[in-house]
């Protein structure tokens, strides 16, 4: 296993992630897993044998139970372990039980200590956008965690471009914590944060770590086209059916994806979902995938993704097949700015340079 700085910070984190939205399984989860306490203390053990120190959750998968049992599967063995959680999504019905709030962040943070069965978070992250509470607010709530010492670094996850670089900007100027990550979608299908979520990172010292690295499943090599032009997959799977996350957009461009993932896993006796995995491990910026599974196989494969070293040519091959249009003004940029990039522009610009 791989360990690579998270961020500016001193903090090593490796390539792999422990994910852990499968455990718990209620409400709405149990579509993505059921996990249990002893499933998940297997799940951990087998993680730890192959060098994997963080664990990621939240405190709203399955309304806390996840965080309770990541809390009941680590006891004993803390001091192996960075546990990170989030905060912001409601987690009750009152006004204020939702959101960036001082309020909200300093009782949940609370609230997630007790059901982790620890003193401290390692990393804690705002789980999503709130546009209707300052950031000097957001960001001072924080900074009372961190002198308290029950936080040690915070991150950040699913902003856009400006608002993590207004973010940013209001901790250098206020002198509040300064995000160590951010978490972020990206994969092989969905490469949306090659526009200015990476460049952000490479640019601003953010460690970045992916979350759903396989789109949900998409890119395991286990699904198909159907007849209909509909994906088809194994019975039970999460895209068969009603669940959107990531979203199933340009069917052409994920099928012909999907084709040369299994041509390259056929080729080296892997999964695609090793395939997939190992090519976002080349990518700038990135730091660590985050991986979850409902069952100690499927993890298995995906924690062997590690010690997958694709050739130049099949990296150079993945890239190419899924590689979107450029927006504007990245084009504009492509055509009459390449003689002046920076390591943060040529994250995206590079890769068009043919």
């Amino acid at each position: 296993m791989e360990y690579r700085q998270l961020g500016n910070s001193g903090l090593r984190v490796s390539t792999l992630t422990m994910g852990t939205m499968t455990f718990g399984g209620s409400g709405g989860f149990s579509r993505i897993g059921t996990t249990d306490v002893e499933a998940a203390t297997r799940q951990f053990d087998l993680c730890r044998e192959h060098g994997v120190n963080l664990i990621d959750t939240a405190n709203m998968y399955s309304v806390g139970v996840s965080e309770e049992i990541v809390g009941e599967a680590v006891k004993g063995q803390r001091d192996d372990w960075l546990l990170a959680t989030k905060v912001r999504f409601p987690m009750g019905d009152g006004p204020n039980d939702a959101g960036l709030s001082r309020h909200h962040i300093l009782n949940q943070a609370e609230a997630s200590l007790r059901r982790l069965q620890t003193d401290h978070i390692d990393l804690y992250q705002l789980h999503e956008w709130d546009g209707q509470t300052r950031l000097e607010e957001t960001l001072g709530a924080l900074e009372t965690l961190v002198q308290q010492g029950k936080v040690r670094y915070v991150g950040v996850s699913n902003y856009t471009g400006w608002q993590l670089l207004k973010a940013l900007g209001i901790a250098e100027r206020d002198r509040l914590p300064r995000f160590a990550s951010e978490q972020i979608y990206y994969s092989l299908h969905g490469r949306e944060a090659e526009n200015e979520l990476l460049p952000a990172a490479v640019d601003q010292g953010l460690g970045v770590l992916v979350w759903s690295p396989l789109a949900g499943g998409l890119l395991s090599g286990k699904y198909t086209r159907g007849a209909d032009g509909q994906v088809e997959g194994p019975k039970g799977s999460r895209h068969i059916g009603d669940w959107s996350e990531p979203p199933i957009d340009y069917p052409d461009r994920l099928f012909a994806t999907i084709d040369v993932v299994r041509k390259i896993a056929d080729g080296r006796g892997v999964s695609g979902a090793q395939v997939s995995l190992a090519w976002l491990l080349t990518r700038p910026g990135v730091t660590s995938l985050i991986v979850g599974a409902r069952t100690e196989e499927q993890l298995a494969d995906n924690l062997a993704a590690a010690e997958l070293t694709l050739t130049a040519d099949e990296i150079a091959e993945l890239e190419k097949v899924s590689r979107p249009p450029l927006l504007y003004p990245y084009w504009h940029q492509h055509a009459a700015a390449k003689d002046r990039l920076s390591p943060a522009d040529r994250v995206l610009l590079d890769q068009y340079s043919e």
